[in-house]
C-alpha cells in the first residue's frame, strides 16, 4: 500500500511539473524568461527589497548560461531542483546562490548578504535571538573547519548535514517551492 500511495504521489508531483511548464510556455513562448517576469510570476513587483534580493539571486542561481534570461531547459532544471531535488543538490544549490562572486569558496561578506536577506524575509514573524551578523559568526565558527576565513563547498555540505540549526539557516527554505505551485496559476 505505501508504494501504491508512492507511485501516486510521484505522478501528482510529474503532472504538477508539467502544468508549470505548460504556464511557462504560455507567459514565455520565446522560450526565454526575464527576471522582471520571473518577479511577476512570483508576486514580488511591489515587496519589500529583501524580498527583491532574494528573487534576483535565486534568478541568477538557475541562469546557469548567465544570459540574463533563464530559458526552457533552465527553467526545467530549476523545477527539478526546488520540487523534486535530493537535499545534497539543493546544498550545492545553496552554495552557488550564497557565492555570489562564483570562486567556489564562501567569505564573510557573500554569507552576511544572504543572511541578512534571509533574515528579514524568515525571521520577520518568530522570535529569533540572534543578529545576522551573530548567525554568520555561527556558521563560519561551525563550518570554517580549516580556520581560513572561507567555506568550501565540502565544508559547507559536511556542516549542514551534521548540525540542524546550520541545516535551517543554510539550505535557503524561504518557501521557493511554495511559490512556484501558489503562483504557477496566478493571473499576469
Amino acid at each position: 500500500m505505501g508504494q501504491e500511495e508512492s507511485a501516486a504521489h510521484k505522478e501528482v508531483d510529474l503532472a504538477q511539473i508539467q502544468e508549470l511548464c505548460t504556464t511557462f510556455m504560455k507567459e514565455c513562448p520565446s522560450g526565454a524568461l526575464h527576471l522582471h517576469e520571473f518577479k511577476r510570476i512570483f508576486g514580488i513587483q511591489r515587496e519589500s527589497e529583501e524580498e527583491s534580493a532574494y528573487i534576483e539571486t535565486i534568478f541568477r542561481s538557475f541562469d546557469a548560461n548567465q544570459d540574463n534570461t533563464i530559458d526552457f531547459m533552465e527553467y526545467v532544471a530549476a523545477l527539478h531542483l526546488v520540487l523534486r531535488g535530493k537535499l545534497e543538490d539543493r546544498l550545492k544549490w545553496s552554495f552557488k546562490v550564497y557565492d555570489t562572486d562564483g570562486n567556489g569558496r564562501l567569505d564573510r561578506r557573500e554569507v552576511k548578504r544572504i543572511i541578512n536577506i534571509i533574515y528579514k524575509i524568515k525571521m520577520r514573524n518568530t522570535d529569533y535571538n540572534m543578529t545576522p551578523s551573530e548567525v554568520c559568526d555561527r556558521i563560519f565558527e561551525l563550518l570554517d573547519q580549516d580556520k581560513d576565513g572561507q567555506i568550501s563547498l565540502t565544508e559547507f555540505l559536511e556542516g549542514a548535514q551534521q548540525d540542524e540549526w546550520v541545516m535551517d539557516v543554510l539550505k535557503l527554505d524561504v518557501n521557493v517551492s511554495g511559490w512556484f505551485i501558489h503562483n504557477r496559476n496566478k493571473d499576469p
